[in-house]
Order: structure tokens, then C-alpha cells, then sequence
């Protein structure tokens, strides 16, 4: 008989095995595991800078550049979850023929390798901003670290029902490119919820990741205010996707090793 603690030994081994070849596979160029950290962080600086110089100010209380970074960091976060989550499945499909190997390990060692990028990425932004004598300010530390870890489960949920459903039906992942795009520009990182008459709003807080983005505003500068966001949708949201995807996965994961 096998043991609860021989079997989570095993799945740590599996895990942290399929970590480094992750790692190994990802990043085999001359930038090697830096790019994993530069990539994003030269984007959400460049894009930041970028709108900062066509519009100087603030946004309700926060300044252009902070209003931006925080969008866009909540915006990557979320994107590059879903996408490593979603085709770590496809990805993994030799190594099922061992038996210690599940597509759970899989998801979960993809999950895990964007946290800890995105974790680096946000501590190298804080210290390049400390360094340029323009450090962001967080009054809410719990809110903020909440907020981020729900997002990181929200994302890892819709990656994981992604990644099944592209097993049964490959064309998934062009649907999934096509709702990915339109984000950019529906989830309050160029524009704040505020600055959209009220009438419209429905239109807008459907999506999860437009109460992010403004709860962690909030959570930072609470005088940037939380009107037309709410974390129990967030709460509700993630809660809800988590389930689905599990029991999908729990339904489905057997035939899923057969595709």
C-alpha cells in the first residue's frame, strides 16, 4: 500500500521536476530565465511611458503613469496565466505515459511558474520606481495581496477550462486569441470606470478584471474611491470558475489522457 505522505512526495517530485523543465524549454535563448522578467517588465514600463507622455495629470487622485502600471500589471497577470495554464496540457501530452505524471501537475506547475515571474516583475517595477524617486504608494497591503492571489486563481480556472476544451475541440484556441485581444481595451487599464457615464456601466462590470484593476487602485490610493466595483463579485467570480473547472476537469481528465 501506498501512503498519503509517499503520495504527495511523489507529486512534489512531479511538480518540481516538470518546474525546471518548464524553465528549461521556455527560455533557451541567449537571454535565458532574465527574459522571463524583462519581457513583461519592459512592457508594462514602455507602455506606461508611453501614455504618460501624451497626457500629463492625474487620474482621480493617481498619477498617470501609477494608473497605467497597475492596469497593465492586472491585464499581464491575467493573460499570461491563462495562456501558459491553457496549453500546458498539450505540452505535457509525452510525459502522461508515466503514471506519476497527471495533467493536474501539469497546470499546476505552469500556474505556479507565472506567479512566481509576475511576483519578480512587480518587486523589480516597485524598486525601479523607488530608484527614480517615484514610488507607488499602498495603503491596503491585504486588499492588494488578495487581490492579486484571487486573479492568479481566476486565471489558472478559465486556462484550465481553455486547455480541456481545446483537447476536444482544437479550435478553441483561436476563440481564446479573440477574447484575449478586446481586453486590453475593455478592463479600465487606458481609462477609469469613473470616467464612463453610468448608463454604460453594465457593459463594462461583467468583466472581472475591470473590478481588479480599480480595487487595486483603491487598494493603493483609497481617495481614487471604488464606486461601481465590488470585491464579492470578484469573490464570486473566481469561486465559481474554480468549481467549474475542477469538475470539468474531474469529468473529463481520463479521456483527456486518450485524445
Amino acid at each position: 500500500m501506498v501512503t498519503f505522505k509517499e503520495q504527495l512526495y511523489a507529486w512534489r517530485t512531479v511538480i518540481f521536476a516538470l518546474f525546471l523543465r518548464e524553465l528549461q524549454s521556455k527560455f533557451n535563448d541567449k537571454f535565458g530565465l532574465s527574459w522571463a522578467f524583462l519581457e513583461p517588465f519592459v512592457f508594462i514600463f514602455a507602455l506606461s511611458s508611453i501614455r504618460g507622455m501624451l497626457k500629463e495629470g492625474d487620474i482621480h487622485g493617481i498619477s498617470l503613469f501609477h494608473f497605467m502600471m497597475i492596469g497593465l500589471v492586472g491585464l499581464q497577470s491575467f493573460t499570461s496565466g491563462v495562456q501558459s495554464v491553457s496549453t500546458s496540457i498539450r505540452k505535457n501530452k509525452p510525459l502522461y505515459a508515466f503514471r506519476q505524471v497527471q495533467p493536474m501537475s501539469a497546470i499546476i506547475t505552469a500556474g505556479f511558474l507565472e506567479f512566481s515571474i509576475k511576483v519578480v516583475v512587480i518587486a523589480l517595477l516597485a524598486i525601479a520606481l523607488y530608484l527614480m524617486g517615484d514610488g507607488i504608494t499602498v495603503e491596503n497591503y491585504l486588499l492588494l495581496i488578495f487581490l492579486f492571489f484571487m486573479l492568479w486563481i481566476l486565471s489558472i480556472s478559465i486556462g484550465l477550462i481553455f486547455g480541456i476544451v481545446a483537447a476536444f475541440i482544437p479550435e478553441i484556441d483561436k476563440v481564446k486569441s479573440m477574447m484575449m485581444r478586446p481586453l486590453l481595451f475593455i478592463s479600465c487599464v487606458f481609462f477609469s470606470l469613473q470616467d464612463i457615464p453610468k448608463e454604460y456601466w453594465p457593459y463594462l462590470t461583467w468583466n472581472p478584471l475591470v473590478h481588479f484593476n480599480e480595487l487595486a487602485r483603491y487598494a493603493c490610493y483609497p481617495s481614487y474611491g471604488n464606486t461601481g466595483v465590488s470585491i464579492s463579485f470578484i469573490t464570486e467570480t473566481t469561486i465559481g470558475s474554480l468549481f467549474f473547472a475542477l469538475c470539468l476537469y474531474h469529468i473529463t481528465w481520463k479521456r483527456v489522457l486518450a485524445r
